[in-house]
């Protein structure tokens, strides 16, 4: 792939303007991180060429009801995207997803966190994902809030409420139809150990 090239470049850290970040930004659970990015980027890549451009970019932000100063966004993302290319592969998407976390987190600790202190943020990303999902705060996905999360991406299974069920049924362990926290969190740390 061509984002070698992108590894040696250290561009500019960008300056943390894009709003306040959620404390998901950055997942301790590795595999669960680059899993997410990867979905993000696919989410972001609208015509699936391979790279993601500021547009395609403002305009998954714009959908999920997050827009961004086009500028700003602009002057980021740039610094990013190698010459002679459109956007950004999965790699320069990478380098700057990392950079954006360093610049609002600080650089990850090189000796480690305490596994205790790990979980507990580990839950709270999962928690955070949950809440996404769950637009009424009930504490339940239900069909209908998974469907219109879906729509919102773009996602062709957001079409379709019976996909959306089907969707349901393969993580919703008690059959009430429905996905709690338990269920969402089991389905997640599924994703975690089949990726490592």
């Amino acid at each position: 792939m061509e984002g070698g090239m992108a590894a040696h470049r250290q561009p500019p850290t960008p300056a943390p303007t894009l709003g306040r970040p959620s404390p998901s930004f950055r997942l301790r659970t590795e595999s669960l991180n680059t899993l997410r990015l990867r979905r993000v980027f696919d989410l972001f890549d609208h015509n699936g060429d391979g790279e993601i451009t500021v547009e395609e970019i403002a305009l998954a932000l714009d959908r999920l009801g997050l827009a961004a100063d086009p500028a700003e966004l602009s002057s980021t993302v740039a610094a990013y995207i190698p010459p002679g290319r459109a956007g950004l592969a999965f790699d320069d998407f990478e380098a700057l997803h990392r950079a954006l976390g360093d610049a609002l987190f600080g650089a990850p600790d090189a000796t480690g966190e305490e596994e205790e202190a790990a979980e507990e943020e580990v839950e709270e990303d999962m928690r955070e994902a949950f809440r996404v999902f769950d637009e009424d705060g009930d504490g339940f996905i239900s069909a209908a809030e998974l469907q219109a999360v879906l729509s919102k991406l773009g996602l062709p299974e957001g079409r379709s409420i019976a996909r959306v069920r089907e969707m349901i049924c393969s993580v919703d362990q008690n059959s009430d139809g429905q996905v709690d926290f338990g269920e969402f969190k089991h389905m997640m740390q599924g994703i975690t150990v089949w990726s490592a």
